[in-house]
């Protein structure tokens, strides 16, 4: 069987989460497949291994899972984007609208040299919120945004759209 089947016969579908009227891609059944787990590092570094990255942004928390690991296979930095008030030390900040809500971002300021070329990464594309934010941040910390990384998009929010102004490659294992 192949990777993507693999991966959609792995994810557990939770209607009603967080609210009513979402069926929630539940990724972490992933985790329990050692295996599956690492076929899933290797295909996202074979992808983006010939693309010139100097860094990968991993969103919190999710996008931390496959993030650092593809950093670690790339041999090169991660870089946390987590909620505000997570990171310790000086932070750029960015607010932004979810697709039920609304959230702030934050990345270290010293964590993105200046002209670096960064990989962002999440477990999931939904309506493109939370990319754009990690992408603002990574242009406040003077660095650009190479490309979008993702284990799973949802292609009828059209996620993809808000991410076209970063003229940036975006990739996704599977697609719903």
């Amino acid at each position: 069987m192949n990777l993507r089947q693999r991966i959609i016969d792995s994810i557990r579908d939770v209607p009603d989460f967080p609210k009513p009227g979402i069926v929630f891609k539940d990724i972490t059944p992933l985790l329990k497949d050692v295996q599956l787990s690492a076929d899933i590092t290797d295909a996202l570094a074979d992808y983006w291994k010939d693309h010139e990255l100097d860094a990968i942004v991993g969103i919190e928390s999710r996008g931390f899972i496959w993030g650092n690991a593809l950093a670690q296979k790339l041999n090169i930095p991660f870089v946390p984007v987590r909620k505000k008030g997570k990171l310790p030390a000086e932070t750029h900040s960015f607010a932004y609208d979810l697709e039920y809500g609304s959230a702030e971002l934050e990345i270290h300021k010293d964590s993105i040299l200046s002209g670096h070329r960064a990989l962002i990464h999440d477990d999931l594309l939904a309506t493109g919120g939370t990319a754009v934010a990690a992408a603002e941040l990574v242009k406040m910390a003077g660095g650009e945004v190479a490309g979008f990384s993702f284990l799973v998009e949802l292609g009828f929010l059209n996620g993809r759209a808000p991410l076209d102004k970063f003229t940036a490659h975006i990739h996704s294992i599977i697609s719903y």
